[in-house]
């Protein structure tokens, strides 16, 4: 699916880049509601590291301005993190918010260029556009095998679910189906894969680890 990413891929980097002119380094910036449910968010995403010293290394996939390295900073003393977008402009408002931490570096593209003990993508599913079922759902599966192959202990990311209401829908958006990609995860990337659909949103957040931790 080369060239129908690449038209992808300049699709979302336009939405986030709009969304980042209208709003600023907020959560609105990413298209979030708020901090309370970013935070909720984050928080969901980080149950994927086991880390038990102050050191942990992470790829962020869809990284946005940077606000999960203000999360992570805030709880492990060695945080060492890739941030990884699609939209330039997000890049360059992360490296300025950002510049002072030297254990973090911020690029433009869609891939991490280091493995890290985990990957995280918060949001980066969410907003399909154009794009029918299908060719979204290959983005989708496209994406988590390039966190599986990037994270040597585990990865974790998330989605509007499939159980919302019907009326709270909206068309550019994409909601999965959490079995789907529970089963999906199950079968192709490790034994320990976790289902979160407990926390309040409408959405869901998986965990996938490594089959060796």
């Amino acid at each position: 699916m080369d060239d129908n990413k690449t038209e992808l891929l300049s699709e979302v980097a336009d939405y986030y880049s709009n969304k980042l002119a209208s709003h600023g380094n907020t959560p609105q910036g990413v298209d979030w509601n708020g901090g309370e449910s970013q935070f909720l968010r984050f928080e969901q995403l980080c149950r994927i590291i086991n880390s038990h010293n102050d050191r942990v290394s992470v790829n962020d996939l869809g990284c946005g301005y940077g606000a999960l390295l203000d999360f992570l900073t805030s709880k492990y003393k060695k945080a060492y993190y890739t941030g990884v977008d699609v939209s330039p402009e997000m890049i360059k408002a992360a490296q300025l918010r950002h510049q002072s931490n030297s254990n973090a570096q911020f690029i433009v593209g869609s891939r991490p260029d280091v493995k890290a003990d985990f990957g995280i993508a918060s949001g980066i599913f969410n907003v399909r556009l154009g794009q029918n079922d299908s060719k979204w759902f290959e983005y989708l599966e496209d994406t988590l095998d390039t966190l599986n192959s990037t994270s040597l202990h585990g990865f974790a990311f998330n989605c509007l679910t499939s159980y919302s209401d019907e009326d709270k829908k909206r068309d550019y958006l994409y909601y999965a189906d959490p079995c789907k990609l529970f089963e999906l995860c199950k079968r192709k990337y490790s034994r320990n894969v976790a289902l979160l659909h407990d926390y309040g949103l409408y959405e869901f957040t998986i965990l996938v680890r490594k089959a060796d931790d």
